[in-house]
């Protein structure tokens, strides 16, 4: 698959601007190609907002109804091409294809519920002071907004933030991760299937310059971001200087604690499943656990049995639970975070150098003991710059310490 994939904007997709491309690579098996996509440049970005304004206002004149219908027709586009976006999510950002398939399931369900949003009240009815008087308040449209989404849920994170959007008469411009062109390809496709007029959903590719470009686009009126803090920090400085609303996303560092009198098969069965299924790479993903002396020794027992019945590839395999790393970088910094700052290996954490995993970024799910939490293992990774990190086992002393050691972010 060599052809280069095209910006969606005003309801056709167009070749970009510029020759820069970049290449997207199957995870699990780097020598399959699966996109070559633009990366968009400010031209790119203007015309897409460009194209966003220029059907806000009529955009914001169709009645909820009528949004509804769209909506609901493109969730509808959606399950009628579940198995096929579903493959193609396992092949390019390496989903194993269970979870990939319940992705597309709610990207559709996600459409449904705002089609049912665009046609509910909206707004209050206040008392007033004085007669003959009546005093309501009503939401308005932003107007056209930008959308920022990570390659990690690359169907339903955008539509987590497009179909409320949407709902509720804003246009909007997408850029989807680099790390996921392919899939944000398909759904600018079942949008332009589903009828939206244009103008009304627009996409630019690209990277964190295109990204950049987009939020300081003086036509945009509105921010959603989800990914690192660092890029999440920015966005929202460079929003509060230009007056925009903006609502960002930035990662989760989630801890398990196991108490003396906990169901100690339930809590490795899930702490297991927490931290691996996936490869770990979700903002919901466990990635401590600490663990009361009384019960450390049967719920590592039970933890590591729990862990080696998780299934490690291949991702088009429906017993598949555990997948490669999005990028060889990330399983560069993986290994590289286990050489220089290893702590206790308490189990795993070696594949076979051949096979089925010699061409991917494969990791075999590990657990490492660290008594403090200043310990590198300990500290948050930048989820710009994805990693699997080792999940860490830590005494009860450290329980409220440890549980709240991490900058704020959401889960």
């Amino acid at each position: 698959m060599s052809d280069i994939l095209h910006h969606y904007i005003g309801g056709d997709f167009r070749a970009a601007s510029t020759a820069a491309t970049r290449e997207r690579r199957n995870p699990s098996r780097s020598t399959d190609l699966v996109a070559v996509a633009p990366v968009g440049d400010a031209t790119d970005v203007g015309h897409a907002v460009a194209a966003a304004a220029a059907a806000a206002a009529s955009w914001r004149a169709t009645t909820g109804p009528a949004r509804a219908e769209l909506l609901y027709r493109l969730g509808e586009i959606i399950a009628q091409r579940s198995e096929a976006m579903a493959e193609r999510i396992a092949r390019e950002v390496g989903k194993p294809i269970g979870e990939a398939r319940g992705e597309v399931g709610r990207a559709s369900v996600i459409c449904r519920y705002y089609a049912g949003e665009a046609v509910r009240a909206v707004g209050q009815v206040i008392p007033a002071q004085t007669p003959d008087t009546l005093q309501y308040t009503v939401h308005d449209p932003v107007g056209p907004v930008a959308l920022i989404a990570p390659w990690n849920f690359p169907l339903a994170i955008p539509l987590w933030k497009a179909a409320p959007a949407l709902a509720f008469g804003n246009t909007v411009v997408l850029k989807p991760s680099e790390l996921s062109p392919r899939v944000a390809h398909e759904l600018a496709e079942a949008v332009h299937a589903a009828g939206f007029p244009a103008g009304v959903f627009n996409m630019a590719h690209g990277d964190g310059t295109t990204g950049a470009a987009l939020i300081d686009h003086d036509a945009i009126r509105g921010v959603s971001f989800t990914g690192s803090q660092a890029v999440g920090a920015r966005i929202t400085e460079a929003a509060a200087a230009r007056g925009i609303r903006c609502q960002a996303e930035m990662g989760g560092k989630n801890v398990v604690i196991v108490m003396a009198d906990a169901d100690l098969d339930r809590a490795a069965a899930l702490t297991a499943a927490g931290a691996f299924r996936f490869a770990g790479q979700k903002c919901t993903a466990t990635s401590r656990v600490i663990v009361a002396d009384a019960v450390r020794k049967p719920f590592l027992d039970r933890l590591a049995a729990a862990t080696a019945g998780l299934t490690v590839g291949p991702v088009m395999e429906s017993a598949c639970a555990i997948g490669p790393l999005v990028t060889a970088a990330a399983l560069e910094r993986t290994t590289a975070a286990l050489a220089t700052a290893p702590g206790e290996r308490l189990f795993g954490g070696g594949l076979p150098a051949d096979g089925d995993w010699a061409e991917g970024n494969w990791f075999a799910p590990c657990a490492v003991a660290v008594d403090d939490p200043a310990h590198p293992l300990a500290q948050p990774p930048d989820a710009a710059n994805p990693r699997r990190d080792p999940l860490r086992v830590t005494p009860p002393r450290l329980a409220l310490l440890t549980g709240r050691s991490d900058p704020a972010r959401t889960g």
